[in-house]
């Protein structure tokens, strides 16, 4: 008996993460049926069903969700790799740290927000400007985190690369990037966080070409909630399984850390 009912409280374990989005969605719908206004704000899930049903068959939503990861992907991969060698510039060259290290700092406390006019300025309302920003909000946390881990590596490591006379782009290949790599993935983490946020935050101001952000600008203007509602519910559960995808393979990259 006891062996039956071990698996059986697993599962209700494991469905324990359902109970707080089946409570919304109940309380939501109840909400709805409560007058018109009501039903503006906290659209009937029946309507939410069929204007995705809609949207899934018009290819809307998926031209949409694949312009925005697009965008972030390109814009992570330059921010990545860019943030990758300022940050290990810095960590491996006193010099270039005191060049770069006060005009980085100094950038990365004005908010992306306070940069976007002049962007918007510079380069114009295109998918140019937008990688821009999304690049800018992935190389942050990527620069920060590669200088710190690449700073952190113990003394011993470095003391054998002296003794083997490993040059400075060998020390960076073979002693430093490996040592930061847990640092580094941890800005990786962050830096896909900000750019998916910021790839939709430029959709929603420079509404040119296909979304996420530009879709929920055009169903707002139309006053389908549904609609909006869709393009945001798409937004958190993408972020959500990039987010779980990038973490299991952090998890597989470290998985050497168990061992030691």
């Amino acid at each position: 008996m006891m062996k039956k009912i071990k698996p059986f409280l697993f599962r209700i374990q494991q469905l324990n993460g359902l109970l707080l989005p089946i409570a919304v969605a109940l309380i939501w719908e109840t909400m709805s049926r409560q007058g018109d206004a009501y039903a503006y704000t906290f659209v009937p899930l029946t309507q939410i069903a069929h204007g995705f049903i809609d949207l899934t068959k018009s290819g809307e939503l998926l031209i949409n969700l694949v312009a925005t990861l697009k965008t972030t992907v390109i814009g992570l991969l330059i921010g990545g790799v860019a943030g990758l060698l300022v940050g290990g510039l810095m960590a491996i060259s006193p010099t270039a740290n005191k060049l770069i290290g006060p005009l980085y700092h100094t950038i990365r406390q004005v908010p992306l927000l306070g940069l976007i006019p002049l962007i918007a300025l510079w380069f114009g309302n295109g998918l140019l400007s937008k990688i821009l920003i999304v690049s800018l909000a992935a190389f942050y946390p990527i620069v920060l985190n590669t200088f710190e881990g690449m700073r952190g590596v113990e003394k011993k490591y470095i003391e054998v690369s002296s003794v083997l006379k490993f040059n400075r782009l060998q020390l960076f290949i073979h002693v430093l990037l490996p040592a930061a790599m847990p640092s580094i993935l941890t800005g990786v983490m962050h830096a896909l966080a900000f750019a998916w946020i910021s790839t939709v935050g430029t959709e929603l101001l420079f509404s040119t070409g296909p979304g996420l952000g530009g879709l929920m600008q055009v169903a707002q203007e139309a006053s389908r909630m549904d609609i909006v509602i869709i393009a945001v519910a798409s937004i958190g559960l993408t972020g959500l399984l990039m987010n779980t995808g990038l973490s299991r393979a952090s998890q597989y990259l470290l998985r050497w850390r168990s061992v030691r």
